[in-house]
């Protein structure tokens, strides 16, 4: 029997999946499903720092109807190289949902957090019954606080983990694009100072819940403010090495082709750099991390 994720038809998770098997031709890590005897055959996973997708992937499930969410390529990378079948990943700002469909996807699960009950109620319609409760949790709440911690800690037993085998982070890009009223939002912080801080909040929450050893991503482009840049993707960097995380990668993705409507507004955009001084960004930062 097939599960259905939109048009999409996905094989079941075998209980074998779940299970590490030791052969004499097998060699992993811990942490992730990759043979290391037949590495050749893993030319796909991307290993270096440049990060290039000539456009956002649209199919098995994804689409974009949201502004704001990260693309799946990105998940698809981090879960083949960074996770097992069967993990829990944690998703601290769940969005539309890109974590939780590429876990069903890749025959892992997902634990997600998201501020809007809207957007929760909305993003429960792309996953069936069934997959709301064997692979994908969505609680509602805000994933700075430590009530919300406790719901994670309630979802992750239900699924029969102590904790959560991947960690991934997309805040907002401080107030470049306001997603809510709410004023636990990170969008509506009354400065940035304050958003690193709400930040560091949210990454020590994930950090606590994440199991030992594991790894943790943080999708996170700069903004331009005040006539001069805000380097928000290192400054969350360095908040989150300061929690304890280590710092494994620092990668560089074009985000060109992947951005809505950008092209209608290129000519403005070159004007303005033009007159201010500046750089037009056309990449974020995709930083991963080890506990």
């Amino acid at each position: 029997m097939t599960r259905l994720l939109g048009n999409t038809k996905l094989k079941p998770r075998k209980k074998a999946d779940l299970k590490v098997v030791q052969k004499p031709n097998i060699k992993t890590t811990k942490y992730s499903d990759i043979n290391l005897n037949a590495w050749r055959d893993y030319s796909h996973v991307i290993t270096n720092s440049l990060w290039l997708f000539p456009a956002r992937l649209k199919e098995h499930g994804h689409s974009n109807d949201y502004h704001g969410n990260y693309i799946p390529q990105i998940a698809q990378q981090m879960y083949e190289r960074y996770t097992k079948k069967g993990d829990v990943v944690l998703d601290m700002f769940f969005g539309s949902g890109t974590s939780g469909i590429e876990a069903v996807n890749m025959n892992r699960r997902c634990v997600g957090v998201e501020l809007k009950q809207e957007l929760v109620d909305s993003v429960s319609q792309k996953f069936n019954s069934k997959q709301l409760v064997t692979d994908v949790n969505i609680i509602c709440g805000d994933s700075a606080s430590s009530e919300t911690v406790e719901k994670v800690k309630a979802r992750l037993e239900i699924l029969g983990e102590e904790k959560a085998q991947f960690l991934m982070l997309h805040p907002p890009y401080d107030d470049i694009i306001r997603f809510s009223d709410k004023k636990e939002d990170l969008s509506n912080c009354e400065s940035t100072e304050q958003f690193y801080d709400l930040f560091e909040k949210v990454a020590k929450n994930g950090y606590d819940l994440l199991e030992e050893g594991r790894f943790a991503c943080l999708i996170i482009g700069d903004s331009y403010k005040n006539s001069e840049v805000q380097p928000l993707g290192f400054e969350c960097m360095d908040r989150m090495r300061k929690i304890g995380f280590k710092l494994k990668s620092t990668i560089v993705k074009d985000i060109q082709g992947n951005e809505r409507a950008k092209g209608k507004t290129a000519n403005l955009w070159r004007y303005r750099a033009l007159a201010g001084g500046f750089s037009i960004f056309n990449h974020e930062y995709i930083f991963v991390f080890q506990k």
